[in-house]
């Protein structure tokens, strides 16, 4: 039976951006590469999707290896610096072009959606809905005077940060054996970002933000409490993933945590193995719906922004996964609230 997918998180934006000269036609062919085309979402059976803005964490716009930080126990890699607001903005608006030029050279294959409304409807109708959401708010103004604009242009979802500091948080440096309790929590903008995107309507995600950041989230935000791309600490301490007491207020609020397929926030060991069968995955899918409930865990892949198992793939793998989670025990109803369902119940009581 086939189960239609709602996957919480894809950098296939940032890869068109930077490999694909920014084409928007190359999405809608089956090329080799990257982890997303509209050709093999369509096979996989991807009916929505997080799309990512990701501004650069570098001039070079590439993402530090791990493996180059090697320590006695596991690796620490150091926390970039922040990076210049105006080239993020201009990075951001670029990037926000390109998914609507998708949507356009798509003969309404693909939609972006705003409301919870069209979300349904496109989900249902077999389109692809498309979720325009930012990793990190550095093209914000510390002043919020530039956040309803990013609204009107469809912003529907924002991750405070990446693994870097802000104006509003600090995320955690990728580091192997660590849990995420390092730097400060939340600045004064950053409370007041998480006030006014409640207001909006706008989802708020955890994934990449430190814990002191992550608690000031959850005593400052009424709505779920969300992280788009995050594991189980409990079975691979790497400084991403969440602790059981962060874990439990995701269920306290109602929200929900989607499970990444990076394989070095799936292993015990952190390791940058591609050898890594999919029963890691649905080992964390498993320990957090035993730990909060089965309506607290989604998929957050992360496609065309980490290193995946080899068996995985593509999204075309991701059939597989839901194989697995068949194979262990999982119910067809829990199958289809794990696929896509905890996220609609999310935006349906988030977005305004």
């Amino acid at each position: 039976m086939s189960v239609p997918v709602f996957d919480g998180h894809n950098d296939t934006l940032l890869n068109l951006y930077m490999n694909h000269e920014a084409s928007a036609e190359h999405f809608f062919q089956e090329v080799k590469g990257g982890h997303i085309d509209y050709s093999r979402a369509q096979k996989a059976g991807l009916r929505a999707g997080f799309f990512a803005v990701f501004p650069p964490p570098y001039a070079s716009l590439s993402v530090p290896n791990p493996e180059d930080y090697l320590t006695k126990e596991g690796y620490d890699v150091p926390l970039p610096e922040k990076v210049d607001s105006e080239a993020c903005k201009r990075v951001t608006d670029h990037m926000i072009d390109l998914l609507y030029r998708v949507e356009a050279s798509s003969k309404q294959k693909v939609q972006v959606v705003t409301n919870f409304k069209s979300l349904r409807e496109t989900f249902e109708h077999n389109q692809l809905a498309a979720v325009l959401h930012f990793e990190g708010a550095e093209a914000i103004d510390p002043d919020l005077s530039n956040l309803e604009d990013y609204y009107q242009k469809g912003l529907r979802s924002l991750g405070l940060v990446w693994s870097r500091p802000n104006a509003f948080a600090q995320g955690v440096p990728y580091r192997y054996p660590s849990t995420g309790d390092i730097g400060p929590g939340l600045t004064k903008a950053g409370k007041a970002l998480v006030k006014k995107c409640n207001e909006l309507g706008i989802m708020l995600d955890t994934s990449h933000l430190n814990e002191k950041g992550y608690w000031d989230v959850v005593s400052v935000s009424d709505d779920p409490i969300v992280a788009t791309h995050s594991n189980a600490y409990a079975l691979c301490p790497i400084s991403r993933n969440l602790t059981d007491e962060q874990l439990n207020a995701i269920r306290a609020s109602k929200g929900v945590v989607g499970v990444t397929y990076s394989v070095n926030m799936l292993r015990s060991d952190g390791k940058m193995n591609r050898d890594t069968p999919l029963q890691e995955i649905v080992r964390h899918i498993r320990y957090i719906a035993d730990l909060i409930g089965v309506e607290h865990v989604a998929l957050g892949s992360d496609f065309d922004g980490t290193t995946l198992p080899n068996e995985l793939k593509d999204v075309t793998g991701v059939p597989k996964v839901v194989d697995v989670l068949r194979e262990e025990g999982f119910t067809d109803e829990e199958v289809h609230k794990i696929a896509s369902q905890n996220w609609l119940r999310v935006l349906k009581e988030t977005w305004k």
